[in-house]
This record gives structure tokens, C-alpha cells and sequence, in this order.
């Protein structure tokens, strides 16, 4: 069966496997724009895409949306995963794309992802001659990160480099020395990271 031009989803708030009593909100999604949600969450993996339109329901950004099950066949689905990018570790690392750089610290169970965005980050202190954003671009020009996926989360290339704890230590003093106060004082609990990862988003074609 193939999936109708407009299909009827609604979304509400979800709080730990349970939606809140908040209202229910109704809107229609194209079928690429569901597909694109559902490959957010579970990557181009048609399979996994199939059950998910089949079952229903996906939990999005902190909302749960769900739908009346829509029974599709593989080659649409492949159809519609064509549209999507793969990864492509061609791809130069371009310090002037990166929107978002993301602090790694800890591991397993206690990993801690701190998102350092690019626009708060590279707002200069009075009388400043640099920022906590050139900090990081200074760095990743000595310390070339590698490339390591595609994220559809994030509709972004990520590249990640490791840093040993002393040199992760100097970064993050330089990075603090540079801020503004009141960005200073919210990375005063930071710990030095272990890994950064440079978010690069990736234009999306139109649908």
C-alpha cells in the first residue's frame, strides 16, 4: 500500500514514557517530512523505518507523535530513503561551517555531552582580543579533528578529535579566559574533555 499524500499525526509532550496532561496537538506531515522524523531517531535504515510507520508512534525531541499504522512496501520506503545523505568521510573539515561543538567527558554510563554553540561562544569579553570560539578554532587548526559520521539528528557531518587531560585542561582555561563573564560562570563546572566533536550541518535538498 502506498502512503497518502498528507497523513494525519498528533503530538504531545512525553515525561518519561507517559504523556502529560497537556493538550493534544493535531498536523498533517507530507510523507517525507514523517520519514525525515522517524530517520532522526532511528538513522537510513529501512527496516527499522518500516515497523516504526507500521507501529505508529515515535518519541521526537521529547514529544510522542503517532499516527494510524501505515502498512508500506520496502521499495517505497528505499524510495524514500534515497532523499536522505550517507556518510562521506571525503568531506574537508571547513572550521566555517561548524555551528556547534560538543564536549565529551566521562564514559559509559556517566558520558556527558556540554553543546557549545558557536554564535554564544564567540562573543568577545570587553575589551577582549579574542573569543572562547577562536579558542576552539585555533585548536582544531593544530589538532585536526577526523571525520566520523553523518548525524540525521542533527542533518550534520561530525568530526571528532581526542585530547589528552592535559591539553583538554589548557583548552578549557583558555576557553574560560576568553569568555564573557556570565558564559564564564556557566562553564565554571565543566570538566576538561576527553573528546570535542564538531558539529558541520549539511544543506538539505529541498522536498
Amino acid at each position: 500500500m502506498s502512503l497518502p499524500e498528507q497523513i494525519a499525526v498528533r503530538y504531545a509532550e512525553d515525561d518519561a514514557g507517559y504523556l502529560t496532561m497537556r493538550p493534544v496537538v493535531k498536523q498533517s506531515f507530507r510523507p517525507a517530512e514523517l520519514t525525515d522524523m522517524v530517520v532522526s531517531v532511528v538513522g537510513k535504515d529501512a527496516a527499522r523505518v518500516q515497523q516504526i510507520l507500521r507501529t505508529g508512534t515515535v518519541l521526537y525531541h521529547g514529544y510522542r507523535y503517532w499516527w494510524d499504522g501505515l502498512s508500506t512496501e520496502t521499495a517505497e520506503i528505499e524510495g524514500l530513503l534515497t532523499a536522505f545523505p550517507d556518510d562521506d568521510p571525503s568531506r574537508p573539515f571547513e572550521p566555517s561551517k561548524v555551528s556547534t561543538i560538543l564536549f565529551e567527558s566521562g564514559g559509559g554510563t556517566q558520558r556527558n555531552l556540554v553543546e557549545i554553540d558557536a554564535k554564544e561562544a564567540g562573543e568577545k569579553k570587553l575589551f577582549g582580543k579574542t573569543s572562547a570560539w577562536n579558542v576552539l578554532m585555533e585548536f582544531a587548526a593544530s589538532h585536526p579533528p577526523h571525520y566520523e559520521k553523518y548525524s540525521y539528528a542533527r542533518h550534520a557531518d561530525m568530526f571528532r578529535v581526542t585530547l589528552p587531560f592535559d591539553l583538554a585542561q589548557q583548552l578549557l582555561a583558555s576557553m574560560q579566559e576568553a569568555a564573557k563573564r556570565a558564559l564564564r560562570h556557566r562553564w565554571s563546572t565543566l570538566r576538561p574533555p576527553a573528546a570535542l566533536t564538531f558539529v558541520l550541518p549539511r544543506e538539505q535538498p529541498v522536498t
